[in-house]
């Protein structure tokens, strides 16, 4: 069984590698990055079977446009928003979460998706 892969939307970091990237590839998630909303949407129509969307608001993406589109695609993939601020919501998601608590998402992504380290644990078993 594959690792759950997970799309994440977030402005280009200034940092060589995003910090959210790390904690779910650490989490042991598949993760493809877009830096823009075009960028988004193309990879989630070039990866079908993604598990999940991650979609950081910001002023330089639009995860209300981001989610919108991929709710007109399907309803089987959860999408979560990481919030900056307060009081900012992406209404099409389904969950919310601070984008300063990298393990609230870490935690979130493995009550939805379940925990990848048990299938890397199943798979050494055989």
């Amino acid at each position: 069984m594959p690792r759950p892969a997970l799309l994440v939307a977030e402005p280009e970091p200034l940092q060589a590698l995003s910090v959210r990237k790390l904690v779910l590839e650490t989490g042991k998630f598949n993760v493809l990055t877009a830096h823009s909303s075009r960028e988004a949407l193309d990879l989630f129509h070039m990866f079908p079977n993604i598990s999940g969307a991650v979609l950081v608001m910001d002023t330089q993406l639009s995860c209300e446009g981001i989610a919108k589109a991929i709710r007109e695609t399907t309803r089987k993939i959860p999408i979560i928003a990481l919030e900056q601020r307060i009081g900012g919501k992406c209404e099409f998601a389904d969950h919310h979460v601070s984008s300063h608590d990298p393990q609230a998402l870490l935690d979130l992504a493995r009550e939805l998706f379940g925990d990848p380290r048990n299938i890397d644990a199943a798979e050494c078993g055989r």
